[in-house]
């Protein structure tokens, strides 16, 4: 991964997400680029945002946009110390969602970074809005969705969730195994099973899936689901004390099936634990 893509409202979230990723890739020379994207919505400092902006408001907020950014940047290069990091700056007018997509292509982004919860997001939303746009919006680059204003500590436990009605194959886990391979964590694949035994597809699927995993310490477990998935995946996380956890974000399967349900929104899972949703070529 040489460039890393880190959206931030200024949060403390967003900056605690800046630390984490530049933490994780302590050991690989890359380039951050911190986007910040604002528009009519963007409140100035300190202020309601307006009905009906003006062009001196926009400019106020180009303005601010650059020195927050400007702060951010000196922050970032003091407590990161690491001369493998290079960090630039981007203020971009727009639509997040759209912003990042753009910003993928033209920057050749390999992941993208975002705080789960920013200035705006209430605290019982699983993860934020901005972050749900995103996903829905690219499907084409990776990206790790940092909770709170979490401490970093080395990833030593990951948890892949699927349900094996799609494949997966090397390059599809990619990051999953790059990012496991920098702290040599062990990988628990967690499936949500509605059935008591796989298909032949599934288990060719699951076949698939642990070619890819040879040379990782890894480990597969059955998860019987009832109504709530969400908690059945939390109850997983909590007991095998998971670090980081990953799902697949296929169309119309259970990465969208559990961000639609309204449970999601008071699971716990959802606050601590980092989260990295892999694209498809779906």
């Amino acid at each position: 991964m040489r460039n890393i893509l880190v959206a931030t409202d200024f949060s403390n979230n967003a900056y605690c997400a800046l630390f984490y990723a530049a933490k994780l890739l302590a050991a690989e020379p890359c380039t951050f680029h911190i986007l910040n994207v604002y528009n009519e919505n963007t409140p100035l400092q300190g202020k309601k945002p307006k009905l009906f902006s003006t062009k001196k408001h926009m400019e106020h907020l180009r303005i601010e946009s650059k020195e927050k950014l400007t702060s951010t940047l000196h922050r970032i290069v003091t407590d990161d110390e690491n001369s493998k990091h290079n960090f630039k700056i981007l203020s971009k007018k727009g639509i997040i969602s759209k912003v990042i997509a753009k910003t993928i292509d033209e920057k050749y982004i390999d992941l993208v970074v975002m705080g789960n919860k920013g200035l705006t997001e209430a605290a019982d939303i699983f993860f934020g809005s901005n972050t749900i746009r995103t996903v829905k919006q690219i499907n084409k680059c990776p990206v790790l969705a940092i909770p709170g204003e979490m401490d970093f500590t080395p990833p030593k436990e990951i948890a892949f969730i699927t349900d094996f009605k799609k494949g997966c194959d090397k390059e599809a886990i990619g990051p999953l195994l790059f990012l496991a391979s920098l702290s040599k964590a062990s990988i628990r694949v967690m499936h949500i099973t509605e059935e008591k035994i796989l298909n032949n597809e599934q288990e060719s699927h699951r076949k698939l899936l642990e070619l890819c995993l040879k040379g990782f310490d890894h480990s597969f477990h059955w998860m019987q689901a009832f109504d709530d998935k969400a908690k059945v995946i939390d109850i997983f996380l909590k007991n095998l004390k998971v670090d980081l956890y990953a799902m697949v974000n296929h169309k119309h399967k259970l990465f969208e099936k559990l961000t639609h349900e309204p449970v999601i929104k008071d699971v716990s899972m959802y606050s601590g634990i980092p989260f990295l949703i892999l694209p498809t070529n779906e």
